[in-house]
């Protein structure tokens, strides 16, 4: 696919968390339709963009699920409409987006 004719992202949520810059560098942040970090260019979110939105939101931690799953939504909907046959399974895009976030729960807590 052209780089240049990518089809445009959905309108969800806009993807301007982590706040956090250093310097001149671009922040953490998503490359829609992409999903890929505006400043290290690994899929988003970034080992780097992870630890800035768990320091961002520690004290409103169910808003950062409900941002990563909006995020979760659009990335699955630009992922696929992309590369329907390559893109990322949908366990894979919530483990990337959701599973690592404040409200996961272990498999041993999970049978109690």
């Amino acid at each position: 696919m052209n780089p240049h004719h990518l089809p445009p992202p959905r309108l969800g949520p806009h993807p301007q968390h982590p706040h956090h810059r250093t310097g001149n560098q671009p922040p953490h942040t998503p490359r829609r339709p992409l999903w890929t970090c505006r400043a290290c260019a690994q899929p988003w979110p970034c080992p780097e963009a992870r630890l800035l939105l768990k320091a961002e939101y520690h004290t409103r931690q169910q808003h950062l699920s409900i941002y990563l799953a909006g995020l979760y939504h659009d990335a699955m909907h630009d992922l696929y409409h992309l590369n329907p046959h390559d893109a990322p399974t949908p366990h894979q895009l919530f483990n990337r987006f959701v599973a690592w976030g404040p409200f996961r729960r272990s498999s041993s807590e999970a049978r109690e």
